[in-house]
């Protein structure tokens, strides 16, 4: 086992102007699972790519431990890759597939058998030693290319969206089996995935990547409670952080469609233009009679059975409430804005009509403040 260390590690591709991976700089510790996570084109994969070997690393440097790896070929890295496709042959049996590097590395029959067995009985693939790949279910051939990395028993495994080929229901179960196993291996780990839900469950750490360039990387919680920007902000959390373009007060207050919203004052204070709100979906609540709120017309409740999250759109539609395609302050006629959605999460029982009009609130510790021209967090 040993830390993964990119030092001001590049990538730009022949013939691009811009880095596909610029200037990363991340620590990962021993045994720790790091997951790096964003939308597609974001460099999550490259970066992946530049440890095991597979993507030329076109400035700065990558180790693992105190060896740098750099220049160093693929097979010569200790590292063990699981792809997205599994990249199983076809015409061998699982224990063939999952004993074929060790084959190849020249150990023994009697080593290579002994190592199969101790990763199917990790896996639960015993039974199916004997199979071929085309015998296998999705997330049984997803179990034998992981069976394949465990018996290396590298100090690094790479993962680069493994389970993306999974249908939903068996994404999550065995999501949580290879968080679970990593745990009892203890084998540092980067895994790679769009997405933020799979990042948030697994991840030790989480790094969020936008456009090359490593956003924030924390603990999931963290991320969640303390975005560091615009971005981090809107992409971590299902259902989405909501995100309203307001003005300040002055007064502890930041307006919102006519609506006074308190934020936190050190917050307001360090405001020099407009700003935007981000406030969770669980941190709105509906306003009791009399009580002031932003207004709402209801679009539609989803109802999830324990939960039930309140889609609307605002009932006096400003600036906030148009996307970033533009548009007027209506959002439907304009130049093409289109309304943006506001989501609660509210009493599963509650019965809300279409079209109703409800006020939501909620309190200054629970409104996130960002500055429009940075995107950096105000809010301490």
């Amino acid at each position: 086992m040993a830390s993964v260390t990119y030092r001001n590690a590049e990538r730009i591709y022949p013939g691009s102007d811009r880095a596909a991976v610029d200037d990363l700089n991340l620590e990962i510790g021993d045994g720790e699972f790091m997951v790096l996570v964003g939308p597609s084109g974001c460099g999550k994969s490259t970066s992946l790519r530049m440890l095991a070997g597979l993507e030329e690393v076109t400035a700065g440097s990558i180790f693992i431990g105190d060896r740098d790896v750099t220049h160093v070929p693929p097979k010569n890295r200790d590292i063990a890759m699981v792809f997205q496709n599994y990249a199983l042959y076809p015409h061998m049996t699982v224990a063939e597939n999952m004993a074929f590097a060790l084959k190849m590395a020249g150990i023994g029959k009697a080593e290579r058998m002994t190592r199969v067995k101790e990763a199917a009985k990790l896996l639960d693939l015993e039974e199916y030693l004997e199979r071929k790949p085309k015998a296998l279910s999705g997330g049984q051939r997803q179990r034998v290319a992981m069976g394949r990395a465990i018996v290396r028993q590298p100090q690094v495994f790479c993962m680069d969206e493994p389970l993306s080929n999974l249908d939903a229901k068996l994404r999550v179960s065995t999501r949580t089996q290879i968080a679970a196993l990593q745990q009892r291996l203890g084998i540092t780990t980067v895994y790679v995935t769009h997405d933020q839900v799979e990042a948030m469950t697994m991840g030790d750490r989480v790094a969020v990547m936008k456009d090359g360039v490593l956003q924030q990387v924390d603990t999931p919680l963290a991320l969640y409670d303390k975005p560091a920007n615009l971005f981090v902000a809107g992409f971590i959390g299902s259902p989405a952080m909501n995100l309203l373009t307001a003005k300040t007060s002055g007064d502890g207050t930041a307006e919102v469609d006519g609506f006074a919203m308190p934020i936190d004052r050190s917050a307001a204070a360090k405001a020099t233009g407009d700003i935007t709100l981000g406030v969770r979906p669980e941190s709105w609540r509906i306003a009791a009679d009399g009580e002031p709120g932003y207004p709402v017309k209801v679009a539609v409740v989803e109802e999830l059975g324990a939960d039930a999250f309140l889609y609307a759109t605002p009932a006096e539609p400003g600036p906030a409430a148009v996307d970033d395609a533009g548009g007027d302050a209506g959002g439907e006629g304009g130049d093409g804005g289109v309304l943006r959605q506001v989501v609660a999460r509210i009493d599963a029982r509650m019965s809300l009509e279409r079209g109703a009009v409800v006020r939501l609130t909620t309190t200054p510790d629970k409104v996130h403040v960002f500055d429009n021209a940075t995107g950096a967090r105000l809010t301490p």
